[in-house]
């Protein structure tokens, strides 16, 4: 290991788990990259459209997603992500805390999680490794099942 670079050798950055995170707002995105681009390989959009993009070209364990952006919500891209990958494990960040609109984001596009705002970066990063964990066990279910 060096100082540079606290990955060791042997660790090869293709076994980062790939994570997306979608927010309008960039300062955020860039805080919420730097916290887990240690132990995620990190993709960033700043829109639902440019990550609807970026899905059909990678694929990723974990999406983050803000709830309120211009041009498209991230509840509604959270949906379409659940429909077309179903193992991807999703977590929505919103400034809301109706009970209501929670219950109904959690079952609509079966979040794994929701992070309420302000979000504590240690709790992001716990949050994502939980996930990562969950599309793993996701996986070898279905595959286990066929």
């Amino acid at each position: 290991m060096s100082a540079t670079n606290p990955i060791p050798a042997s660790a090869d950055r293709s076994v980062k788990a790939a994570v997306l995170l979608v927010d309008d707002e960039k300062p955020l995105l860039d805080v919420f990259s730097a916290a887990l681009t240690a132990a995620f390989e990190v993709t960033t959009a700043t829109t639902a459209r440019e990550a609807d993009f970026i899905l059909q070209k990678k694929a990723f364990k974990v999406v983050v997603a803000d709830h309120l952006m211009p041009g498209g919500n991230g509840m509604n891209f959270l949906v379409r992500a659940c429909e077309e990958f179903p193992h991807m494990q999703r977590v929505l960040v919103t400034g809301y805390m109706k009970p209501e609109m929670l219950l109904r984001s959690v079952n609509e596009a079966a979040l794994f999680r929701y992070l309420l705002k302000p979000v504590a970066l240690a709790e992001l990063v716990k949050v994502v490794q939980d996930a990562a964990k969950a599309h793993d066990a996701s996986v070898v279910a279905a595959a286990k099942a066929k």
